[in-house]
């Protein structure tokens, strides 16, 4: 990056462009509620940011600060570079990017009525209404009160009274949420990271030989549960391999150092270090940031990293021997 200008501004609109903001993009006054803010060219913010409508257009943008916009957040489809924001983001509308050459992380929660992503990675969870995801990876839980549209990703869990799912999609967490049944498109596949080696994979070395993902059935996975009050009954569907997992505790999976590697994912900014993670295969020293926990998963998703198989069956006789 070429060195960036500080500047300062109390216009209506503002167009960043080689530029470090050294503070916040607030209003002071009525009239700058309604501003906008694009970005075409690599740029800095070291503050929170509060838009009417924010764009993103090009170049290596970093807000470190959280950001809020009254209609939009906005990333380009031609956008590319690495585009960072490392608090939370919201909008009183919509978050949307559809930029397949970008590289767009959020480093925690995101927050809006409609959110639309590709090829992005959220460290924390997603609220909203309507949530379509494609080629993504969220590290939490995808919580939607309408309904969600997920297609080829890694994510924590889900929850929502509608879900459609696609092509082959990973959980890291046991159970996932829904109202209705899911609407699953022909040749989907869901598997579960819940027991496989991360901590191994992550550093290249062998898994272990008790770990593994568990390709889900998802209708033989699925168990119906009644909620009711004096005013309504609601049935939720629960997608799940817990009883597997719990049979599994039998083996030491802290060993697997999962929690540890989500943890450090989701946390990433607000840790005060970057964590030791031990050593790789050729015995060099690995360090935990966002953006290789980011590529980490990516290669999960794209098929560049495959856990070994596991299988989602497990007998009570036998463990009631050992």
């Amino acid at each position: 990056m070429q060195d960036l200008i500080e500047v300062r501004f109390n216009g209506k609109s503002v167009k960043l462009e080689n530029n470090r903001v050294k503070g916040s993009i607030l209003p002071e006054k009525l009239d700058e509620l309604h501003r906008d803010i694009s970005v075409t060219k690599d740029t800095i913010i070291e503050g929170a940011v509060y838009a009417h409508k924010f764009e993103i257009n090009g170049g290596d943008l970093e807000v470190k600060g959280a950001v809020f916009t009254e209609l939009e957040l906005y990333v380009n489809s031609t956008a590319t570079g690495n585009i960072v924001f490392r608090k939370a983001v919201g909008s009183a509308d919509s978050i949307v990017s559809r930029a397949s050459n970008a590289k767009l992380i959020f480093a925690s929660d995101i927050n809006a009525k409609k959110v639309t992503l590709y090829n992005a990675f959220i460290a924390g969870s997603i609220y909203a209404d309507d949530i379509t995801l494609e080629n993504c990876v969220v590290i939490g839980g995808v919580f939607a009160t309408e309904q969600i549209d997920i297609t080829g990703c890694v994510i924590g869990t889900f929850n929502s009274p509608f879900v459609r799912i696609a092509s082959i999609n990973h959980l890291l967490l046991p159970s996932a949420f829904s109202i209705e049944q899911l609407d699953i498109a022909p040749t989907t596949r869901l598997f579960n990271l819940s027991l496989a080696d991360l901590g191994a994979l992550y550093k290249g070395i062998n898994e272990s030989e008790d770990s593994g993902r568990i390709e889900m059935d998802l209708q033989a996975d699925e168990l119906k549960s009644s909620l009711v009050n004096d005013e309504i009954q609601k049935t939720l569907r629960c997608y799940t391999v817990a009883g597997k997992v719990l049979a599994a505790d039998l083996v030491d999976t802290d060993k697997f150092q999962n929690h540890f590697l989500l943890t450090a994912a989701s946390l990433g900014s607000q840790l005060l270090k970057t964590y030791d993670f031990g050593t790789d295969v050729n015995g060099n020293r690995i360090q935990l940031t966002i953006e290789s926990i980011r590529d980490f998963f990516f290669d999960i998703m794209s098929g560049k990293i495959e856990p070994r198989q596991m299988s989602g069956e497990f007998d009570i006789a036998k463990i009631k021997n050992m």
